[in-house]
């Protein structure tokens, strides 16, 4: 109306009758200010009979769903409801929750201060597929959190252990320089007793927490939102990593040390847009102890006569001069340590689960070639099998000389201890690659003509006569197609 010589023009400009335009001048209302507030219903409410009946469900049970009441009346009132009407009940349960039910929970945002706080959970990774040389990677990570800034770390584990709990939080603090005042879990197991023990915390994490001058926090029980800053950042570093996987094109690496560095240019990427807070926060943290804590959990157990220990649900085997001593086992997250007379004896790789076993023929072989009649039904007899080719060494001998396949191959293992694994697993291949007989003679033959045994990295490749090709050409240069 400002721009235009007259009313009409402006009118028809906003693609408005003249009439209309007029209208609204005369008034001196907008539109939607002249018409009314829709609130009479367009249909019937096929609930307003049974309306009392809803409401004394809800006053008894406040946290009955739509569905659960809707699924109720078509029992008490066959034919009355069709599914199609749901919705028409979800709609009227939000409105009375709004109106007259129970009041909800409010959640207080917090302010966090530099340097005061950190947190940390275990989370699983399950869904993001990771494998290793195409088999599932099936882990956790330790995340650890600083409240204020967001910096953030995690460490690859298997169990939610303390040895997992103490590995992660000491490298997370040692990476950052530094410890805040306090530091929050939820109600983990490694960490926080049951309800009914007086003390709060367990004593190795109270132990950890003091060995660092920190004071221990924990969730109250299913509050999960009180931990919600590293909850939150659960969430957040997945999808980081998702995306950055999705860039690489693949989920497989080819070893963990390959993946751990792809997780650590996450995290690096993740923190790069905190480094003014995170300065805030280095300000104040409190200084580092002069060293870490043992990673570990100290055990003293007794060799068994089967020259084996019993650590955590699972079976080891330690060298059999050691069995009816007792020996000092430090369980870390990844390896065992066997401690003898204050000297590491062993440095076993530790097994994921319960149940299972990792036995080392080199242990017992020295006894087994002696007693070859116990290897037929030995408990641990998958165990005795270092590679696939000394399966297969067995299963030939099992073939051709079942009465004296338990002693050649107990034989076979017993040389495998004093030459090396590595040369007689050759000669295995190499007679087998051949289709000559194996067995003990055979390999000690091998071995005195070392030379005759390639390496397994060679390959060897017939040349090829290049001449074939002008076959497939006639005299003028075409292609001459057979067949």
């Amino acid at each position: 109306m400002k721009s235009e010589k007259t009313k009409i023009i402006a009118a028809l400009k906003a693609g408005m009758d003249r009439k209309t335009a007029f209208k609204y001048i005369k008034l001196g209302k907008l539109p939607s200010e002249i018409t009314p507030e829709h609130r009479w219903r367009t249909r019937f409410d096929p609930f307003e009979g049974v309306w009392g009946q809803v409401k004394e469900l809800l006053d008894g049970n406040p946290g009955l769903e739509a569905k659960t009441i809707f699924e109720f009346l078509q029992r008490e009132k066959p034919g009355d409801y069709q599914d199609g009407q749901l919705r028409t009940l979800q709609r009227r349960l939000r409105h009375w929750r709004a109106t007259e039910g129970p009041a909800k929970e409010v959640f207080f945002p917090q302010v966090h201060r530099p340097g005061e706080l950190s947190a940390s959970d275990f989370t699983h990774m399950g869904k993001l597929d990771i494998t290793i040389r195409r088999e599932t990677f099936d882990h956790l990570v330790y995340h650890y959190t600083l409240s204020y800034s967001n910096w953030e770390t995690a460490t690859i584990c298997f169990s939610e252990s303390f040895e997992s709990l103490s590995a992660g939080y000491q490298n997370a603090v040692w990476e950052l320089g530094g410890v805040a005042k306090k530091h929050r879990t939820d109600r983990m197991s490694s960490a926080v007793n049951k309800d009914c023990n007086p003390e709060k915390f367990t004593r190795r994490y109270s132990s950890l927490l003091r060995h660092y001058g920190v004071t221990p926090e924990r969730t109250n029980a299913a509050r999960a939102n009180e931990n919600g800053d590293v909850e939150q950042r659960h969430y957040r570093l997945k999808k980081a990593i998702g995306q950055a996987l999705m860039l690489r094109g693949s989920r497989d690496f080819n070893t963990r040390q390959e993946y751990e560095k792809f997780l650590g240019k996450v995290l690096d990427q993740l923190n790069r847009g905190r480094d003014k807070l995170l300065a805030e926060e280095l300000a104040v943290l409190r200084p580092l102890p002069a060293r870490r804590l043992e990673d570990c959990k100290k055990l003293e157990v007794r060799v068994g006569p089967s020259s084996t220990i019993h650590v955590q649900h699972n079976t080891y085997s330690v060298h059999s001069r050691l069995i009816g001593e007792r020996v000092l086992v430090k369980v870390y997250v990844d390896y065992l340590e066997v401690w003898y007379a204050q000297r590491k004896v062993e440095h076993i790789p530790r097994l994921k689960g319960d149940g299972k076993s990792c036995i080392d023929y080199r242990h017992i072989i020295a006894w087994l070639v002696r007693k070859p009649g116990a290897f037929e039904n030995y408990r641990y007899k998958s165990e005795m099998f270092p590679s696939s080719y000394f399966r297969m060494a067995y299963d030939y001998l099992k073939r051709h000389n079942p009465l004296r396949a338990n002693k050649e191959y107990v034989t076979v293992l017993h040389m495998a201890a004093q030459e090396g694994h590595d040369r007689i697993e050759s000669a295995i291949r190499h007679l087998l690659s051949r289709d000559a007989a194996i067995s003990v003679t055979s390999i000690r033959e091998l071995l005195a003509k070392n030379s005759q045994i390639a390496p397994v990295t060679d390959v060897a490749i017939d040349d090829v006569a290049l001449g074939v090709y002008d076959e497939l050409l006639d005299v003028h240069g075409e292609v001459v197609v057979h067949g």
